[in-house]
């Protein structure tokens, strides 16, 4: 396996949740838990919420490592920035790739705007996975604060290719995420950790959204979190299938179509290129 050291990266980003991009097409290099925590960090690295990789295995593939250097299953935001690259390169509208989770699909919406298929989420206690039976995730147990007078209770529990766990609120400004986040992400209940999310519903067509994303952090978007919120908020009736998901970096619109996919549009932007240092 040869250095990742000397290699391309892009630096881009969907509403400030920001990735280091890596093409290992054509190389025999891969990316590590240790690569991707120094390539992330932002004080001695180049620094970014999530390492991607394009791969070939069969076709374009995307990798998603967190800035802590955990491998996940999906990144809505990042899956826009690939499909830009994608089809910048094959001169296209369209590009199809995969990811852990599954194939994608994503298209143009006009100048740095992608519209990503996303799938179809998932709703059963062992798909999320949780480490206990509930027979209705929309409602799961889970309390902060005291027992008897808890702050937050009864999120929704959704996996959009990854699990998310959503709380839905009055005020999302006023809800101390970076507190509680690590909490919740690493809450027994979530055996391979979960996203949180804190969702003020504004109306049947808007959802200020707050995302704690797992191995990151607070992120200023999480399109699988939008995604997640858009999904779990109808079926809690409190939305139509499609909104706009206020997040700190940007709006994003989601709809969760009759054919139970859902699809998720948004803005990139293409920051700078460079060359991995060594060390690598």
């Amino acid at each position: 396996m040869s250095s990742l050291a000397g290699l391309p990266f892009r630096k881009m980003n969907g509403l400030g949740n920001d990735f280091v991009i890596v093409d290992l097409r054509g190389t025999d290099a891969r990316m590590t838990p240790e690569a991707a925590r120094a390539i992330a960090d932002r004080q001695s690295g180049i620094g970014c919420d999530q390492v991607i990789t394009i791969e070939d295995r069969g076709g374009p593939f995307m990798g998603v490592w967190n800035a802590d250097g955990s491998a996940v299953e999906a990144c809505g935001n990042a899956a826009r920035c690939v499909g830009w690259l994608l089809m910048e390169e094959q001169d296209a509208d369209e590009a199809r790739f995969a990811a852990p989770a599954g194939p994608l699909r994503a298209w143009r919406a006009g100048p740095m705007r992608v519209t990503i298929d996303m799938g179809e989420p998932k709703f059963h206690w062992r798909d999320i996975p949780l480490a206990e039976q509930f027979e209705d995730t929309r409602f799961i147990d889970v309390k902060l604060g005291p027992i008897d007078r808890p702050v937050l209770w009864g999120p929704s529990a959704v996996n959009m290719g990854n699990p998310h766990c959503i709380f839905f609120v009055d005020d999302a400004e006023a809800q101390a995420l970076d507190r509680f986040g690590p909490l919740v992400e690493n809450h027994p209940l979530f055996p391979e950790r979960t996203n949180v999310g804190v969702a003020q519903v504004k109306g049947a067509h808007l959802i200020r959204l707050r995302v704690w994303e797992r191995g990151a952090g607070v992120t200023k978007a999480c399109g699988t979190a939008a995604c997640a919120a858009l999904v779990a908020a109808h079926r809690r009736r409190l939305t139509a299938r499609k909104a706009t998901l206020e997040l700190d970096g940007g709006p994003l619109a989601v709809e969760w179509g009759e054919d139970n996919r859902v699809r998720m549009t948004g803005a990139v932007a293409h920051e700078f290129d460079g060359t991995l240092p060594h060390g690598l």
